[in-house]
């Protein structure tokens, strides 16, 4: 070990946790505050039509004003979302494609991406892992949102399974000999910089949507088939929240992300607390 790592970790040794914590953030990764900003390309995977509006809508949209561009994935087509026994599911999820593409407008999208998974059986197996590698080696994007697979209480599979498929394919497109049955051939691998999780209990990034949550609510407004009938408590809950996380910043609106370098989505006990 150099004379310069010693004095380092003597110096993070005088420190208080978080401050020890930040210290290593700076030094490992100057970029981290800014991975948002400095990110020319965007990946937000979700498990249903809605959830990367409901999860990371004001970000998107704010991304998306800055130039930079955002690509949504959904796993699966939306067809349960329904209290309704009159609607049938082919039904449903027509009208969930509809509002999804017209969601990804508002947000300033620039394509939606369909894996045609029904709902409520997003399988957790090795072709949809391949599909997922297959969009981020096309796309190359520097940051893949996805939902938290490891939310505490989470009960709903389509979500578990699409977070960790999410997770282990940012991974898995960044190695050159990972081959999967179901993967294009010619295509090179990628290494995603960040992976960042909504939907997460442990967040330690926020994003500031002040701006932005206008976009967000109108976005969320285009899921009439999930929202309408309780718009009025919704939108309060959704604002409710985006005020809470907004405090952590000490700005009026913003969301809230686990956000990890990918080198730390694997056998790092460290990645727990940054």
């Amino acid at each position: 070990m150099d004379y310069e790592m010693v004095k380092f970790i003597e110096e993070i040794l005088k420190l208080s946790e978080k401050e020890a914590i930040e210290a290593l953030k700076k030094t490992l990764y100057p970029d981290f505050n800014e991975a948002f900003n400095k990110a020319e390309k965007i990946l937000c995977i979700a498990p249903h039509p809605d959830d990367c509006e409901v999860g990371a809508g004001g970000t998107i949209s704010s991304l998306s004003r800055k130039g930079k561009d955002i690509y949504i994935a959904i796993a699966t087509d939306g067809s349960l979302g329904t209290s309704d026994p009159t609607l049938t599911p082919q039904q449903l999820a027509y009208i969930r494609m509809n509002e999804q593409e017209e969601a990804a407008r508002i947000t300033g999208a620039k394509k939606v991406i369909w894996l045609g998974y029904k709902d409520g059986y997003m399988p957790y197996d090795k072709e949809a892992r391949a599909k997922i590698v297959n969009i981020i080696r096309i796309l190359k994007p520097d940051i893949v949102l996805s939902p938290d697979p490891w939310l505490t209480y989470e009960a709903h599979p389509d979500h578990r399974n699409t977070g960790l498929l999410a997770a282990e394919a940012t991974l898995a497109s960044g190695l050159p000999h990972y081959v999967e049955e179901g993967l294009f051939t010619g295509l090179s691998s990628w290494r995603v910089k960040y992976i960042a999780f909504y939907y997460t209990s442990k967040p330690n990034f926020y994003f500031d949507i002040s701006d932005t949550i206008d976009l967000k609510v109108k976005a969320l407004k285009a899921h009439k088939s999930q929202f309408e009938a309780e718009w009025n408590m919704f939108e309060a809950l959704i604002k409710f929240i985006s005020a809470l996380y907004g405090k952590k910043i000490g700005v009026r609106y913003a969301e809230a992300f686990k956000l990890l370098p990918t080198q730390l989505i694997h056998a790092i006990p460290f990645a727990e607390i940054l």
